[in-house]
Formats: structure tokens, C-alpha cells, sequence
């Protein structure tokens, strides 16, 4: 068996796939001949997106909004005829230690990470079930299990994203679909709103003394949304440069 990351006639959508590892997604996925939906709040990055990749589907979409969802996955599946791949990558940071968190910085957080990858997984299974086929990849994070300072928000999202994989990879089975995540350690604009002397600390933790490139998430997340993975569900992929070992 060969793995030839060919996604020609796959319909892909990747949320948040505007900027950072989403970015390096969604030119990876055009790349690999899908027919690439683009979903991002950001009206500005999505509008550079899809000029740089002109056949892309933009859909200018708050993944914490599941009306918005919902429209947005109703949109490719009418113009495409399916929907393969989701790809739960839109995040924000609204760091603060705990006793200083409003209640505008947990919701947010927790809107779009956890309740973002629950919405658009709920809109998209129908179309998955019908086809008798879906690849579902989810982003979650190393903050997610060890925790992280001044991130309790942020971590209780990735947390709940991993039960959120593991629960739905066993409803899912049965109906040919697949739900994984990915635990990337990517240096993305996220990445950057750290400070410098803690950003060197993190990166002294890291057997490989870096973070990785945004692209560098792609092949991984192209592997469980292959078609040649499809026996695999469930599990947690680290990609973070041996910081989980």
C-alpha cells in the first residue's frame, strides 16, 4: 500500500484555515487536488487566501455560531455534491491566570475551539452518513493534558477536544467515518502574542529546540484524512517535535 496524499474528487473543509497551521492546510490540501473549502472569520486573511488559491470555497463563517455553521457546511455540500474532510483547526488564545479570566475570555475560548468542533462536526455527519464515508481531523494541544499558566481556558477547550474525538470516533465507526486529532506545536501567530523569555522556555522543552512550521502540521493531518487510514480512529497525534515523550 501507497500513501499518495491524492485528494482529487475529496471535498475538504478547513476551519480557520485562513492563517497559521490552517493556512499551510488548506495549500497543502490544493496541493493534493481537493476541492478545497476555506472557512475563517476573518474576512481580510480569507479574502488573501482564496485570491492566492482562486478554485477555493471561501466561507466568511464564526465556527462558535452554529447557525453560521451550519450554512456554511449546507453551502459546499450544495455546490460540491459531498463533503469528505473537516479539518477543526479555528482557535484564539484570551490568556490570563485564572483569577483574572472574565467571563468573555472562557466563553470565547471555549466557543470556538470546543463548541466550534462540536458544531461543525454536527453539520457535517448527515452528509458523511449519507455517503458512507468521512475523514474528521480535530486540532487539539499538549496544553490540553499537561496544562499550561495562564491558560486554564484554552486548556479545558483542548482537553474537552480529545474526549470529543475519542467519543465520536466510537458513534462514527459504524457509518465509515473516522474522527482523529492531531496535538501540533507550531509557531503561528498564536505563538507569537507569548512573550519572548516564556516562548524560550517552551522551546527548552522541546527535544528538537524548535517549534515547527505551520506547513509542517499538513502531512499528519493529510495521513488520518487519507483513504488509506481508514482503520484508524480515535487516537491523538502528536506532532510537537517529541514535547509530549
Amino acid at each position: 500500500m501507497s500513501i499518495s496524499f491524492d485528494f482529487t474528487g475529496r471535498t475538504v473543509l478547513v476551519t480557520g484555515g485562513a492563517r497559521g497551521i490552517g493556512r499551510g492546510l488548506s495549500d497543502f490540501f490544493a496541493d493534493a487536488g481537493a476541492t478545497l473549502a476555506v472557512a475563517d472569520v476573518d474576512a481580510r486573511a480569507l479574502a488573501e487566501v482564496t485570491t492566492a488559491l482562486p478554485a477555493a470555497i471561501p466561507l466568511e463563517i464564526d465556527v462558535s455560531d452554529p447557525a453560521s455553521v451550519a450554512a456554511g457546511v449546507a453551502d459546499v455540500v450544495e455546490r460540491t455534491g459531498r463533503l469528505d474532510v473537516v479539518v477543526n483547526n479555528a482557535g484564539i488564545l484570551r490568556d490570563r491566570v485564572v483569577w483574572k479570566l472574565t467571563d468573555d475570555d472562557w466563553h470565547a475560548v471555549l466557543g470556538v475551539h470546543l463548541t466550534g468542533t462540536f458544531n461543525m462536526t454536527r453539520a457535517a455527519v448527515p452528509a458523511m452518513r449519507d455517503q458512507g464515508y468521512g475523514r474528521i481531523v480535530n486540532v487539539t494541544s499538549y496544553t490540553g493534558l499537561h496544562g499550561n499558566i495562564g491558560q486554564a481556558n484554552y486548556a479545558a477547550a483542548k482537553a474537552g477536544i480529545i474526549g470529543f474525538t475519542r467519543t465520536t470516533a466510537k458513534e462514527l465507526a459504524r457509518f465509515g467515518i473516522t474522527v482523529n486529532a492531531i496535538s501540533p506545536n507550531a509557531e503561528t501567530d498564536m505563538v507569537a502574542s507569548i512573550p519572548e523569555d516564556k516562548l524560550a522556555e517552551l522551546r527548552a522543552q522541546v527535544p528538537m529546540g524548535r517549534f515547527s512550521a505551520p506547513a509542517e502540521a499538513a502531512p499528519a493531518v493529510a495521513f488520518l484524512a487519507s483513504e488509506e487510514a481508514g482503520y484508524i480512529t480515535g487516537v491523538v497525534l502528536p506532532v510537537d517535535g517529541g514535547l509530549s515523550i
